[in-house]
């Protein structure tokens, strides 16, 4: 339902404005690809935790061998003969699928075949399959776990003959192995500690959460409490899709951009989901339900408070949310600047028949995503703060990668 509307709102946009809704290789890929890895069937492994951004890199490195406007980020040679971007990109695509999502296979082949009868058969065409080749054999290369790094086994904290919830978090044992695409040194991205349960700044947040994120709130508003909802689920892709569409942009162009987001959410979330661990920091719920054992007197107990949507299943500091929304802004940003023409663009898969919504800058949506945690109930403010730092400094070091070639 969700891209059904997209898709009527491109058409009604086109209508309006008088232009036709162009169609970029790149980001219906990328799209196609997140399809493919949505199924019930799809692998959760250290090995598949990349697939999307080696997807990307390798429509990058395909395109960029033959339009060569970059330097290549894995090495891949130019193509210099006269080849197809287009047959390129696709194949790029369709190798990097095949090796991640071998139970659909016959789906990904009949796409790439459709998509390949559309292109003029000859020499071109026939270079640019093996260029893509190349780069997707290169991509896939790329993002390998080390195996000299050794994760510990999560174990949930209690004392000594008391039960605690028996789920362990979503974050597998071996998150701790992934590698880093622009960190030279992880550590000095992590965040500082949560604040002192004695501070002032954890008793105004407390207090903040407690007050808007409940799920009996009578001070949240109707328009917050669809937000919470409404952004559980973030899609940027509208607002990659515009980009694309932009004049003058290059199949090699939007490559890199789509390659440079997946990098640097990569490496925020690897990073915000090792400080979760490492932190360990208590919910909200568990927060305030016990608020009479954190020794600060300026919060308030509630024994029957919940949230309003549903606690993830992983400790509370820093946000992933915010890092998240935070970095793919930053990456964005030096794209378009503080956005594209018409806006930002962002759709959602929370809620039943959600409209792609539009926002004026990209950090206005930071700043919303982040706000709706709040709200939601399940973040913290300082831990949001934190959050969208997280995103910052690390995008700040993806985009140096790929600079434009000398």
């Amino acid at each position: 339902m969700m891209k059904k509307l997209v898709a009527v709102a491109a058409m009604l946009g086109a209508l309006c404005t008088g232009t036709a809704a162009q169609a970029d290789i790149v980001t219906d890929w990328a799209q196609f690809g997140r399809t493919i890895a949505g199924g019930d069937d799809s692998p959760s492994s250290p090995e598949h935790f990349f697939a999307q951004t080696q997807l990307a890199l390798a429509m990058f490195e395909a395109a960029n061998a033959i339009e060569q406007e970059y330097e290549s980020h894995l090495a891949v040679p130019p193509e210099e003969a006269a080849a197809s971007v287009e047959a390129a990109v696709m194949t790029a695509a369709k190798d990097v699928l095949l090796a991640h999502f071998r139970s659909r296979t016959e789906d990904i082949e009949r796409s790439y075949e459709l998509a390949l009868a559309t292109l003029p058969q000859g020499d071109e065409t026939e270079r640019g399959i093996a260029v893509g080749t190349r780069a997707a054999a290169a991509a896939l290369m790329a993002g390998a776990v080390d195996p000299e790094r050794v994760a510990s086994p999560y174990r949930p904290f209690t004392a000594p003959g008391t039960w605690v919830p028996v789920q362990l978090p979503v974050f597998p044992d071996w998150y701790a192995n992934l590698p880093f695409w622009s960190l030279e040194d992880p550590e000095s991205y992590m965040p500082p500690p949560p604040p002192e349960l004695s501070s002032e700044v954890w008793a105004r947040d407390f207090d903040e959460v407690r007050r808007l994120g409940g799920r009996e709130s009578t001070e949240r508003t109707s328009i917050q409490s669809r937000i919470a909802r409404y952004r559980i689920t973030p899609i940027i892709m509208p607002t990659l899709e515009a980009i694309a569409d932009m004049p003058g942009r290059s199949t090699t162009a939007n490559a890199r951009m789509v390659a440079l987001l997946y990098m640097a959410t990569d490496d925020t979330g690897v990073i915000t989901g090792l400080a979760k661990l490492r932190n360990n920091f208590w919910r909200p719920i568990t927060a305030i339900r016990n608020a009479d054992m954190d020794g600060n007197p300026e919060t308030e107990m509630d024994p029957n408070w919940e949230p309003y949507i549903r606690t993830p299943n992983h400790p509370e500091y820093p946000c992933a949310h915010c890092s998240w929304a935070s970095a793919a802004a930053e990456v964005l940003k030096a794209e378009v600047g503080d956005a594209p023409p018409g806006g930002v663009q962002v759709g959602s898969r929370s809620l039943d028949y959600a409209v792609v919504q539009v926002l004026p800058t990209f950090d206005q949506w930071v700043e919303e995503v982040s706000f709706s945690r709040i709200v939601g109930g399940v973040h913290y403010r300082f831990s949001n703060d934190a959050a969208e730092d997280i995103g910052r400094t690390v995008a700040a070091e993806t985009l140096k990668l790929m600079p434009p070639r000398q």
